[in-house]
């Protein structure tokens, strides 16, 4: 599935406003691909959902 960050830049890690890849729900976080390349789990409500 395809999420907007709607949070704030936060380092290397993560760009406001960046489409990214997100593998799956787990409980009230996502597990998303983000800038590193790597897959790690964020707050689901920092996320717009674009395409399931």
């Amino acid at each position: 599935m395809e999420v907007r960050y709607l949070g704030n830049t936060e380092g290397i890690s993560l760009t406001k406003n960046k489409i990214y890849e997100a593998l799956d729900y787990e409980e009230v976080f996502l597990r998303v691909i983000d800038d590193t390349g790597e897959d790690y789990l964020y707050d689901s409500e920092k996320f717009q959902v674009i395409e399931e």
